[in-house]
């Protein structure tokens, strides 16, 4: 039965002989701990992700990653390497989606196919299937951390491979990494596997490994409400400290309001922390990421790249750690090396441009932060009620009953009845609550603030505002007004 209860290393290791059996490559004899543990000492300070991003938390500094994966490995290390010149300070790998579902055979054929046709057959690099000898080869071809970047629902072996191959960050979780990219996976199945995940993590931490774990902030990259996005990354920060990881970072993906998405940030670093010693978990390390906008794009390359610069300026000024950048070719696919590069670039032109300048502090600033803390802890509140104060039963039971939602994910362990919409500033707000475990006063306080936005349009207050708002942005607008007639 599913419990928020640190994992014997008994256990882990009986389960550990089942992951392994998987698949052929977790027959590597790469893949013994003690082995693991020693190339993972092995590898130099600059090389940890973890131990680079404090460093850039105390300096306040905020560092750039981008995504990418293909699925030849000779092809990928040239990719990577080619990020690294452009000026990333770390680089991804992002994972296949038959590995994401672990389908290894599908996999293995879209290497041949991919090698064969000399295109890419596969949407990103299949570690697995690799293994974790050609997974050192990619790490030891840059000389910056490695993470990897993928949307796996059951990602131990995958965890397994990377981490002996020395890639230092880990992105997912049981929720994130289920209910925006999954329909029938059931949150008790995932947040399991992530248990074994993140208490893997947690053994390398008692042998003095720091790695970082991320869970996956923006989820379905659709206005979706900070509380939620929020609530479900401090949730996940919580179920993996629990199971010994020490190096968290979590995330938010831009909403486009400025002073929301600072509060925000800065909310999800004083609220993970909080809640963290409150758990008492007194020695976990929390960072940030901020994702450049995750919702649709202008077909426009110039247009896109002054949303990639507007939103290197909201991730600079909220603090953020790190940003995870786009590229002009959102639009349009998967994008080339050379787009991906011009995306690094611009972005660490306007951090480097920011780096001594803070947003600055104001009353609707503070009001904002505290808003958003307040609908966190009202979330939290209902969680921890439902499980009896264990977490990942409350969760479970929470999703279960629509208490916490998320807008537009596919998933059916997820109630799917909330709507989002935006206020006259643009910023995210909840139009229709659903079960949604908020008090009326807070319920109350977001239909004042959508309704003054519908009476600015002179329109009743409906799922067209959603509908409008969505695709907002890739029109060149942040709110969806309705066009006026002259």
């Amino acid at each position: 039965m599913l419990k928020n209860k640190k994992w014997t290393m008994e256990f882990f290791l009986e389960e550990r002989k089942k992951v392994l059996a998987t698949w052929h490559t977790g027959n590597d004899p790469l893949l013994d701990l003690d082995t693991a543990v020693k190339y993972l000492k092995s590898l130099p300070r600059h090389k940890n992700f973890g131990l680079k991003l404090i460093d850039a938390k105390n300096n306040k500094r905020t560092l750039i990653q981008p995504r990418a994966g293909v699925p030849v490995i000779e092809k990928h290390i040239e990719l990577l390497q080619y990020l690294e010149k452009s000026g990333a300070d770390f680089v991804p790998t992002t994972i296949d989606s038959y590995t994401r579902l672990n389908r290894y055979e599908e996999a293995e054929k879209g290497i041949e196919e991919s090698r064969a046709s000399g295109r890419a057959m596969l949407n990103g690099f299949p570690a697995v299937n690799y293994g974790v000898e050609k997974c050192m080869e990619v790490q030891e071809a840059v000389n910056v951390p490695i993470q990897a970047r993928h949307g796996t629902p059951d990602a131990r072996l995958l965890a397994e491979i990377t981490f002996a191959a020395g890639w230092t960050s880990y992105e997912g979780g049981g929720i994130s990494y289920n209910v925006p990219y999954a329909k029938n996976a059931s949150l008790e199945q995932t947040i399991f596997d992530w248990q074994y995940c993140d208490r893997l993590v947690g053994f390398y931490e008692e042998q003095g490994i720091t790695l970082n774990r991320e869970p996956f902030g923006p989820l379905t990259g659709t206005i979706c409400p900070p509380c939620i996005s929020n609530t479900v990354g401090i949730i996940e920060a919580l179920l993996a400290a629990e199971q010994g990881v020490k190096n968290i970072t979590v995330g938010y993906g831009m909403g486009g309001n400025i002073v929301q998405d600072v509060a925000a940030i800065r909310a999800l670093q004083e609220q993970t922390e909080e809640y963290l010693r409150l758990g008492g978990y007194y020695d976990v390390e929390v960072t940030t990421v901020f994702h450049q906008w995750m919702g649709g794009f202008p077909a426009s390359e110039s247009e896109a790249l002054g949303l990639i610069s507007l939103s290197s300026v909201v991730g600079a000024l909220s603090g953020a750690t790190k940003i995870i950048t786009k590229t002009t070719h959102e639009s349009i696919g998967i994008p080339t090396k050379e787009a991906n590069g011009e995306g690094i670039k611009a972005t660490k032109f306007v951090v480097n441009l920011l780096k001594d300048q803070k947003f600055p502090e104001s009353k609707e600033l503070t009001t904002e932060i505290n808003q958003i803390k307040r609908e966190v802890k009202c979330l939290m509140d209902a969680v921890m009620h439902l499980g009896n104060n264990d977490l990942a039963v409350g969760t479970v039971k929470a999703f279960e009953q629509g208490v916490i939602d998320v807008p537009f994910a596919p998933s059916r362990y997820n109630k799917g009845d909330i709507l989002p919409a935006r206020d006259n500033e643009g910023r995210i707000r909840i139009l229709e609550f659903g079960n949604l475990g908020l008090s009326e006063e807070i319920k109350n306080f977001h239909r004042k603030k959508i309704k003054e936005r519908a009476d600015y349009e002179g329109r009743e207050v409906s799922f067209q505002l959603t509908v409008d708002d969505i695709y907002a942005v890739s029109q060149g607008s942040l709110v969806g007004r309705p066009q006026r007639k002259e």
